[in-house]
């Protein structure tokens, strides 16, 4: 092989490697980017309850499904709320599993109308993290958050008024139980 064909070989394979290396990592670069804008009807994630309320009202739904072949069972508590803008709310979904085996499952979530996504700040939920449901479990899982005043000010989004959270599980990659912590020797 000549050097300048050597050359060739290798500039392709770290193209095809930097390639490969950018699709892995879109996904999670994206999903990071979504949380953080609201892009795409991404909820935030807050740091803390809103400091501001408003007089104005919105209603908020709530929709929750399971991908196709995954054996759960996964419900809102409640269908919808009446919320207050900035009002720190708490809505609570129930979880369980119909199989016979433990299984690991991550929610994806989404908001529409998308253009309120920017202002749906989520304080804790059950989708920031994976969950895992032994056979037979059933749980509450709950969301806080609130709707940031700011919506009513935006021209683009003022005349929203219902909001739907929409939340899905998937079975995750990782079906590993976690590790338990360790116990501290006293």
């Amino acid at each position: 092989m000549t050097t300048g064909t050597r050359r060739t070989v290798l500039f392709s394979v770290g193209a095809i490697a930097v390639m490969v290396a950018l699709v892995v990592a879109s996904v999670p670069l994206y999903s990071l980017f979504c949380r953080v804008t609201g892009y795409a009807g991404t909820p935030r994630i807050a740091s803390g309850d809103s400091p501001v309320t408003s007089d104005r009202m919105v209603t908020v739904r709530f929709d929750a499904s399971v991908m196709h072949g995954m054996p759960w069972r996964f419900t809102p508590d409640q269908t919808s709320l009446q919320v207050r803008l900035g009002e720190t709310q708490l809505a609570s979904f129930t979880a369980e599993n119909t199989s016979d085996q433990p299984i690991t499952g991550t929610a994806a979530f989404n908001v529409t109308p998308a253009k309120a996504g920017r202002y749906v700040d989520k304080i804790a939920c059950f989708c920031f993290s994976a969950q895992r449901l032994a056979a037979g479990q059933k749980v509450e899982m709950p969301v806080s958050f609130y709707i940031d005043p700011k919506i009513a000010d935006d021209p683009d989004t003022n005349d929203v008024s219902t909001i739907t959270l929409s939340y899905t599980f998937f079975k995750a990659r990782d079906q590993t139980p976690p590790t338990p912590p360790a116990e501290n020797p006293s």
